[in-house]
């Protein structure tokens, strides 16, 4: 019987984006938060590509890109517009950080 393997693993910092290195990872963290949401509204409504994006006012290519999870070209902006002519309520709240982390963060808690 062959040993058990060894697995060298690293504790996610809870965003991937930061984990890989990116730049900007919060926001890209936020961006694709966002764009999982428009892609499970537009799933559960049945919606066609074509359909989606006469609703949201953009072009069928676009729209296949957010339902490839690809929010690369999109602003946070866009992406919150994007939800709310899916009749969604966007909030933004501002507070002060958590005196345990050593730096603020920005997060997207979208609730169904």
């Amino acid at each position: 019987m062959a040993d058990n393997p060894t697995w060298d693993f690293e504790e996610s910092s809870g965003n991937v984006f930061a984990d890989l290195g990116f730049p900007h990872a919060e926001e890209e963290l936020v961006k694709a938060k966002l764009t999982v949401a428009i892609y499970q509204l537009i799933k559960q409504r049945g919606l066609t590509q074509a359909e989606a994006a006469a609703l949201l006012g953009t072009k069928q290519p676009q729209v296949s890109a957010l339902m490839r999870c690809r929010a690369g070209s999109f602003s946070v902006e866009r992406l919150m517009r994007f939800l709310t002519a899916l009749g969604q309520d966007v909030e933004i709240t501002v507070r002060p950080k958590d005196e345990e982390r050593s730096s603020a963060r920005v997060s997207v808690l979208a609730v169904r």
